[in-house]
């Protein structure tokens, strides 16, 4: 251990030379080559005590502040990525007299095929945070998204900052004792995870719980932010300009329409508008990871049903459903940011159709849904579930009910009044994949998007073939075509399939 805090000591002089030399690329380098086997050799001291892992803690804060006093540098923001823009495919209503005809099996040329991003863990503290004994507890209540929570917190041990120079803010973190802060860290991360939350929607839980601390957008709300954010386990950097503190949050995702700044290698956004130029502290803190845009699972915020809302099927009146969704959830979603995986601006629809129904909308729809779909063949359900779509959502785009591209998560086209077809693929295929059990891609035309399933039984049309299995085409904006059918104008000599998690 002793060995360990020599190298520790050595991280600190490192601080000092990036100062002086401007914090090069090289010398940076060196700083986080310094991080990653400081934080390895850590890992082997798996039976040390508690204490030694509360000393390591602080030790390792110890030396964020004092990088956190060296001279921040100035960067210019990266412009927002434009969402791009497809054309406007119009939906397209088979004709009578071609409906009920039989298929021929067709194949789809397949240009790109896009993977499902692996699932990660979440980040956690670089070390465990153990619980404070308290006499007596105070606690602190906030809202956000409509949902009520609690953590344990003294306001007393507000952040008071005098100024925003390196130093002051330096001396405000270095004023922070972490036994008045540990409770309320294990509180946030206990709800992070009885909340289900995505770290999305954490940022947004932190963001709302310092707002009410320290004052709405206030500079002490900010540093406040990051200190949580980062004992957290996740990758954050603190910037100035003018009189006003940010925080900035890591994320390798894309997100468009949206002003980045790249320090290090990675790319930071805000949490709130930015200017186009800041004055960026790189200090590094173990064990950081960048922000995840994925949603593993439900996001449990507290119930506000909306408005019951009938969707039936023209051709199967009786394929019905009538549902309310929680508001708070259309709400949350409605801040979710439009992002891109790899540089490739497809990968954005497998976040919005690999999120699954909430509990509620469920016990709502699939009971009854299950029992009207007994008996058919895996065809002939399906049919009914994509007539469904077809014709019980009324069609509008983007542009003109939004003023932009935008998709829907599921829920979203079950309460708002108009979708496209984007949004009805991604219903579709949550709907599939939860009442039939049977695999989903998304296939995308320029311009257009569609979907596709891979029947257990033999099903005839137009097919691709994606990782041996068949995928039978099923698009939800031709206007009761069928399973197999091909909306005119896509040339299937030309399409690119999106992957979706099985279930």
């Amino acid at each position: 251990m002793k060995h360990y805090f020599i190298l520790l000591g050595m991280a600190f002089c490192m601080t000092q030379g990036h100062a002086q030399n401007h914090q090069t690329k090289t010398q940076q380098s060196v700083f986080d080559q310094f991080l990653h086997s400081a934080t390895a050799e850590f890992d082997d001291f798996s039976q040390q005590s508690e204490r030694e892992f509360e000393t390591f803690r602080r030790k390792m804060m110890q030396e964020f502040i004092g990088f956190v006093r060296q001279p921040w540098k100035e960067f210019q923001e990266t412009p927002p990525v434009p969402m791009p823009k497809d054309d406007e495919v119009p939906p397209v209503v088979m004709p009578r007299d071609d409906e009920g005809k039989a298929h021929e099996d067709r194949p789809v040329r397949i240009d790109t095929v896009i993977a499902p991003q692996p699932v990660e863990p979440q980040p956690t503290p670089v070390v465990p945070i153990e619980e404070v004994p308290v006499a007596e507890e105070k606690t602190l209540d906030f809202v956000f998204f409509g949902t009520p929570a609690t953590v344990r917190f003294d306001t007393a041990h507000r952040i008071r900052l005098n100024g925003i120079d390196e130093n002051s803010i330096a001396d405000a973190l270095g004023r922070i004792n972490p036994t008045d802060y540990d409770n309320m860290m294990i509180d946030c991360l206990a709800l992070r995870d009885r909340l289900q939350l995505s770290d999305w929607g954490y940022i947004q839980m932190l963001k709302a719980l310092c707002d009410k601390i320290e004052g709405n957008g206030t500079n002490e709300s900010a540093l406040l932010l990051a200190y949580v954010y980062m004992q957290s386990g996740y990758k954050m950097r603190l910037a100035t300009r003018g009189s006003k503190l940010y925080m900035l949050y890591a994320s390798k995702y894309q997100i468009f329409n949206q002003s980045s700044f790249g320090v290090g290698g990675d790319v930071y956004y805000g949490v709130e508008d930015l200017p186009t130029s800041l004055h960026i502290c790189q200090a590094a803190f173990p064990k950081e990871k960048s922000l995840s845009l994925m949603i593993n699972g439900r996001q449990l915020f507290a119930e506000n049903a909306s408005e019951p809302r009938t969707i039936r099927s023209e051709r199967y009146p009786d394929i019905t459903i009538t549902c309310s969704v929680n508001k708070n959830l259309i709400d949350f979603y409605n801040t979710y940011p439009t992002s891109m995986t790899g540089d490739d601006f497809m990968t954005r629809w497998a976040l919005y159709a690999n999120t699954p129904l909430g509990a509620k909308v469920q016990s709502q729809i699939y009971p009854t849904m299950r029992e009207r779909l007994k008996g058919l063949t895996q065809l002939d359900a399906a049919n009914r579930l994509l007539n469904l779509v077809q014709t019980g959502l009324a069609y509008e785009y983007d542009n003109k009910v939004w003023g932009r591209d935008r998709a829907f998560f599921s829920e979203e086209s079950l309460f708002y009044p108009f979708c496209d077809c984007e949004d009805r693929s991604i219903l579709f295929t949550r709907l599939v994949r939860d009442l039939l059990g049977l695999d989903c891609i998304l296939i995308y035309y320029p311009g257009h998007l569609a979907a596709a399933v891979a029947f257990t039984e033999e099903v005839r049309g137009d097919y691709l073939l994606v990782g041996g299995k068949k995928f039978v085409v099923a698009d939800p904006t031709f206007i009761n075509a069928a399973v197999g059918s091909t909306m005119p104008g896509m040339d299937n000599q030309s399409a690119s399939v999106i992957i979706l998690s099985a279930r």
